[in-house]
């Protein structure tokens, strides 16, 4: 990558007499294979080098790309960009500004052991048909089976005229599965996401066939045994795979600052939270929520923002309260507080944006097994089949796929379709017990227009619940 074009963004932008200018020159690579019902779908590849930019003048901000890199294009991108900024200032209320941050000059990667710049799209072939295989074995009653695995590799430049100047390597593995399971007029669907950073040593560390076939099997019991799940006011128990998905869409979107300000409303949604309710009680005591993007070989994984702010772990959740929202650094000074690194693109032709990293509800004191003693009579969902949630992340809807009745701390018999609908302070407050075990799933985290599917971990502990409706369907 060329370090001297980034650079000349910054000084072409301080000749302008600019308030700031930010280049960041990336380099994104991928390769996936997709296997339908075992037969191989062509090549998914992709790569692609370019410089984004963005100018703020006169409280005016301007965002601008491109792949054509020669030094002229870039001179004529930063003046374009300086003129847009200064005259959409004009019509803006309140004026765009940063805050102010510690500069950096740091290089930074994820560890790889095995270069995934080596591996093809047969080595890629070769681990799916693997999976697939042991999918057949376990369950042939999986009559659709949709599998992708894919490496991608991003290198990113990044400097500003704060005079901050950051270089990263973030290669990932990421896995996404869609199995079907029908038998005798019913069908059971389970989706998996699993990922993570570093070389091609992460696909054997997630152990993709022996969670494949787990859960085919789970699939097969899901329709000869499950029974009619237990309706009414329940005590629920919810595995590390709920809780997750819990985490990210009822604690981590919400407290996205640029939501919270209604920046999102027109793409991604709003924020059950307005901009004066920071430290508001939400939950319970138990309720406990962090975002960490510094977690070794995370999917989610990064040590500098795209802003050049140092990541760190952010509490967002403390004892039921909000204790911290995700910001940038515009929406930052508008909270009059610091950046906490959360500021991501996906490519050089996207903007960054306040995302999530790796969004989690801390493990507790209890043991998996305290929790179940504690229910006298309850439901124990372990996975989910299906979620929903509105767009100011308020109301949400779950439907249990591995699901179990309990009666008196005993796990009794498995249960079909449990519904759980509630809302995210009820669900935060019906929290009275976390164990102590913690387990991470990957996903993409759709934002943004155009939208970006930020690589993110969800997880979290087995969580204990009281009192909540349960339904079915």
């Amino acid at each position: 990558m060329d370090r001297d074009l980034a650079e000349l963004v910054v000084s072409t932008a301080q000749d302008l007499g600019v308030q700031y200018a930010e280049a960041r020159i990336q380099r994104s690579h991928f390769l996936g294979c997709l296997l339908k019902n075992g037969e191989g779908e062509p090549a998914m590849l992709s790569n692609s080098l370019g410089l984004g930019i963005r100018i703020l003048n006169r409280g005016g901000l301007a965002f601008g790309a491109s792949n054509n890199l020669s030094r002229s294009n870039v001179r004529e991108m930063v003046r374009s960009l300086a003129t847009s900024a200064k005259a959409s200032s004009k019509y803006i209320k309140s004026k765009v500004e940063f805050s102010r941050e510690t500069s950096k000059t740091a290089k930074w990667s994820a560890k790889e052991r095995v270069n995934l710049e080596g591996i093809s799209y047969e080595d890629i072939l070769s681990s799916l048909k693997e999976v697939d295989n042991s999918i057949i074995q376990s369950n042939n009653k999986i009559r659709n089976r949709l599998l992708s695995l894919s490496i991608t590799i991003q290198e990113k430049y990044i400097t500003n005229s704060d005079g901050s100047r950051i270089e990263s390597r973030v290669p990932r593995v990421g896995f996404f599965g869609m199995l079907t399971a029908s038998e005798g007029g019913s069908t059971a669907q389970r989706m998996l996401q699993l990922g993570g950073s570093g070389g091609w040593e992460v696909e054997k560390k997630l152990a993709l066939n022996d969670v494949c076939s787990r859960e085919s099997i789970i699939l097969g019991r899901v329709l000869k045994e499950a029974k009619s799940s237990p309706k009414g006011k329940l005590d629920i128990i919810i595995g590390p795979d709920v809780a997750g998905i819990i985490a990210h869409e009822h604690c981590g979107h919400p407290t996205e600052a640029d939501r919270v300000l209604g920046r999102e409303a027109a793409q991604a949604g709003e924020s059950f939270l307005k901009p004066n309710e920071v430290a508001t009680k939400i939950g319970s005591d138990e309720s406990f929520v962090s975002d960490d993007p510094t977690i070794p070989g995370s999917y989610g994984f990064y040590l500098y923002d795209d802003e050049g702010v140092k990541a760190r772990k952010r509490k967002l959740l403390d004892g039921g309260k909000v204790k911290e929202l995700l910001h940038n650094r515009s929406t930052a000074k508008e909270f009059k507080t610091r950046s906490n690194g959360s500021s991501r693109a996906i490519g050089f032709d996207r903007e960054p944006i306040v995302r999530m990293a790796n969004t989690f509800i801390e493990p507790g004191d209890y043991s998996v097994e305290e929790l179940f003693e504690g229910v006298k009579q309850g439901v124990y969902i372990k996975s989910f089949m299906e979620w929903n949630i509105d767009d100011k992340r308020l109301n949400g809807r779950f439907v249990g796929l591995e699901a179990y009745n309990i009666v008196n701390g005993k796990i009794t018999h498995m249960v079909r379709d449990p519904v759980l609908e509630i809302t995210t302070p009820k669900l935060w407050g019906s929290i009275d017990a976390r164990a102590k075990d913690l387990e991470f799933s990957a996903a993409s985290c759709g934002k943004g227009d155009p939208m970006q599917g930020a690589p993110v971990w969800t997880g979290g502990p087995h969580v204990r619940l009281r009192g909540i409706r349960l339904g079915s369907r």
